[in-house]
């Protein structure tokens, strides 16, 4: 089993990932916290293929537990579903000395990270991710949210895990959809961090291929953004590098209601789009875009997305924005990400 330990002061906690290790849930859990109860949320797809056996590794080891299955999709991660949750849990008399399991991809892992950070002022929770982006990305870092109809994640927190329980081995029941979407992250840390990551990734040419080494590229995405959130838990200043592309990603998820695109499929136009204007402004190399653009066009994602909105009112909402200043994230070189500050307003002209 590989290890990392993401080391925050008194909110340390161990990222695990090796194939096959779903049906070990219950023993890992019971090896390092102590709950009587626990409270798993999922969605109807995982829960039809993952469901039982974690309860079932769950129950051998004597939790008292409820399992709670929402509808599949972005839509789901609302106010109306976190209160939902939120009775379910009272209902099951849920204690602070209790847990709470999220056992999904992102949607599932941001909504119940919010509601383990808000229910009873905190309930230590457990990250169990099923997809790749959630593997690489969302599961690690304790940024924890919901989307409201002003935009994606607008409400939310930063309340980290007591654990992440990664297996590999379920990303082999994905739809190639999921998959690619989920490559559009792993995409972004090579950018941002690892120039071998990406030439990896250049080199590669179909699913298989990623396939056979995908237990490093978790490990070595993980192990990234464990870096960075140690160095800038609450997203003031380095942690930003991580939402290269996801400026221009968010507003196109909104545009079509969270339905037409997937979050990486935003992503890897984000970073196209993002790279073009870069280029443009003399701010990145030239040369960065076509290489990004002929990465993601390789894996069936996404180069361009029409955007037809009231771009600078929704881009002035972004966690990055400041006021009249945008932080943009671009590209020193590959493998090297830089924020630069930026006018909204020429940033939005630059669009047009």
């Amino acid at each position: 089993m590989k290890t990392l330990r993401v080391n925050l002061i008194g909110r340390e906690y161990d990222i695990l990932i090796e194939k096959n290790l779903l049906a070990k849930t219950g023993e890992l859990i019971r090896k390092r916290l102590s709950p009587n109860k626990v409270f798993v949320v999922t969605d109807e797809t995982v829960d039809a293929l993952y469901g039982k056996t974690v309860l079932d590794s769950l129950c051998a080891q004597g939790f008292d537990t409820k399992l709670v299955s929402l509808p599949a999709g972005e839509e789901t991660k609302c106010l109306a579903e976190l209160s939902r949750l939120y009775s379910e849990a009272l209902s099951f008399s849920i204690t602070r000395k209790d847990m709470i399991i999220a056992l999904g991809g992102g949607v599932i892992g941001d909504l119940t990270g919010f509601l383990a950070a808000t229910l009873l002022r905190g309930i230590p929770f457990v990250q169990i991710p099923t997809t790749l982006l959630a593997q690489v990305d969302s599961s690690v870092g304790g940024k924890v949210a919901i989307d409201v109809p002003e935009g994606k994640n607008l409400v939310g927190a930063f309340y980290q895990p007591k654990l992440v329980i990664i297996d590999p081995e379920v990303l082999n029941t994905l739809s190639d959809r999921i998959f690619f979407d989920g490559l559009a992250e792993v995409i972004k840390y090579g950018l941002i961090a690892d120039k071998g990551l990406f030439e990896k990734l250049e080199a590669c040419d179909s699913r298989s291929e990623l396939s056979e080494w995908i237990d490093e590229m978790v490990y070595t995405c993980c192990d990234i953004k464990r870096a960075v959130v140690e160095e800038d838990e609450l997203d003031t200043g380095k942690r930003m590098i991580l939402n290269f592309g996801h400026t221009l990603a968010h507003v196109a998820e909104k545009e079509y209601q969270y339905k037409t695109y997937t979050h990486g499929q935003a992503v890897a136009f984000g970073m196209v789009a993002i790279s073009e204007i870069g280029e443009k402004l003399s701010l990145m190399p030239q040369g960065i875009r076509e290489r990004i653009r002929n990465m993601v066009l390789k894996f069936n994602l996404p180069d361009y997305i029409e955007l037809s909105g009231d771009l600078e009112k929704t881009i002035a909402l972004d966690k990055k924005n400041e006021g009249a200043q945008l932080n943009l994230v671009l590209l020193s070189e590959i493998g090297c990400a830089k924020v630069h500050k930026i006018p909204l307003c020429e940033f939005v002209k630059q669009l047009n």
